[in-house]
């Protein structure tokens, strides 16, 4: 996350000068919109979306907190925890401390990493565990990339909001794993599934199809977040150089040379056996991506990326509909486009154009930030009950997927308001 010099001076020169519509009239300044739009995601993240969390998730009985919300805000006190909603409480709540300072923050974050502690990391052979049941007991012991790489992303945050060294160490330990276990050696890039003592398996669990999806998108996507996040209180030439291999994997092999969108599923040498492109990662790597190269201070590779970054952006705008929403996906065999609006879509296009606004100045981007949080604003949070609904049908009718759970957390929401709060200074 960056201060925003650069849109502060084209905001200002935009509000001396008021560019014109086609039509010749006047555009509102941009700086308002701005304001409005930091105030309404900032009210949203300390008066809806972490209290809503901070009240209903936490499991006074079994420690920790609860595996599973449902729509109607039931909470099923027997379900499994899933590694991946641990640790993004983890770092929702870790970041949330760091920005605000309020200790109601630090107490949640502290009680996911003593939990994860206690609960999801393998003492024995390393890593952390897939799941746990309700009683905190490992229940899915198997090592999976994705995972882990949100157990480096929540420890590293915490370290950096209160400078522990038990957190450190365990990001840098899982790091290690990873590095050892997980990175393919002859192609590059990292294998997705193992068992607990780390014998490589093919399990399907996010999206592959086939024997042949041996690499995703998906997983390099969030390793690279990771990889920043313990990068910014770890900058040695070694995470620097795991780090650059990240960003220039998306260069070299995943970003498709033609289209610009993500490829998301490859073979073990790269070869594409995708058969969608997914608008939602797409605008979520165009400014992931950004981020990992201003943290290297590569000056020719940041200018690769921030070439790349636009044009996945504009690629990924196929998916943008007219009520400012984006869709999820399209089927590249059938050319069906997905009609559901998820939550975490909506999360990253906000933040994927408001960067991509920064980058170039064009307020076309700006406007596609903002009008996909007035359709957020109004169909996908839930402004009677509290929380966002996890997805809404086309004509904005919630869908029955829980408001919490094993993939849904207060995590790209909740990042989509304190990249605003933090980008708009």
């Amino acid at each position: 996350m960056k201060r925003c010099t650069f849109l502060i001076i084209v905001v200002l020169i935009n509000g001396y000068f008021c560019s014109a519509n086609d039509n010749g009239t006047r555009k509102d300044d941009p700086l308002s919109g701005i304001k409005k739009l930091k105030s309404e995601v900032s009210d949203n993240l300390t008066k809806n979306l972490l209290p809503y969390w901070s009240n209903r998730m936490v499991d006074n009985l079994n420690g920790g907190f609860f595996g599973r919300i449902d729509n109607k805000d039931n909470v099923p006190p027997d379900s499994e925890k899933g590694g991946i909603l641990n640790a993004r409480i983890l770092w929702t709540y870790s970041s949330a401390y760091r920005i605000s300072k309020d200790t109601a923050y630090l107490r949640l974050a502290t009680r996911a990493k003593d939990y994860i502690m206690t609960h999801f990391i393998d003492k024995e052979y390393g890593g952390a565990y897939r799941s746990v049941n309700s009683k905190g007991e490992p229940s899915d012991t198997r090592k999976q990339t994705y995972t882990m790489s949100f157990f480096i992303y929540g420890m590293a945050e915490y370290y950096k909001a209160t400078g522990d060294k038990e957190a450190l160490k365990t990001a840098k330990d899982i790091f290690e794993s990873l590095e050892k276990y997980a990175l393919d050696k002859e192609s590059n890039g990292y294998f997705e599934v193992y068992s607990r003592d780390w014998k490589r398996t093919h399990d399907k669990l996010i999206g592959e199809t086939t024997i042949n999806d041996e690499k995703t998108m998906n997983t390099h996507l969030h390793l690279m977040e990771s990889y920043s996040n313990l990068y910014r209180v770890c900058p040695d030439k070694r995470m620097a150089d795991r780090l650059k291999n990240l960003v220039e994997i998306f260069l070299d092999k995943i970003i498709d040379k033609k289209t610009s969108h993500l490829i998301c599923f490859l073979d073990k040498n790269w070869n594409s056996t995708s058969k969608i492109d997914s608008y939602g990662h797409d605008i979520e790597a165009s400014w992931l991506l950004c981020e990992a190269a201003n943290l290297l201070k590569d000056q020719a590779l940041l200018g690769q990326v921030k070439e790349a970054s636009i044009k996945i952006a504009n690629a990924a705008s196929e998916g943008i509909q007219p009520d400012g929403s984006m869709v999820y996906e399209k089927d590249l065999a059938t050319g069906h486009l997905g009609s559901e609006r998820s939550y975490w879509v909506q999360s990253e296009t906000i933040v994927g154009y408001f960067n991509v606004f920064e980058l170039t100045g064009n307020e076309k981007y700006l406007d596609n930030a903002i009008n996909c949080w007035n359709y957020t604003k109004t169909h996908l949070v839930d402004n009677k009950s509290g929380g966002w609904f996890s997805s809404v049908s086309e004509s904005g009718i919630p869908g029955r997927g829980d408001k919490g759970g094993f993939w849904v957390c207060p995590y790209h929401n909740g990042r989509m308001c304190m990249e605003i709060i933090e980008r708009v200074k």
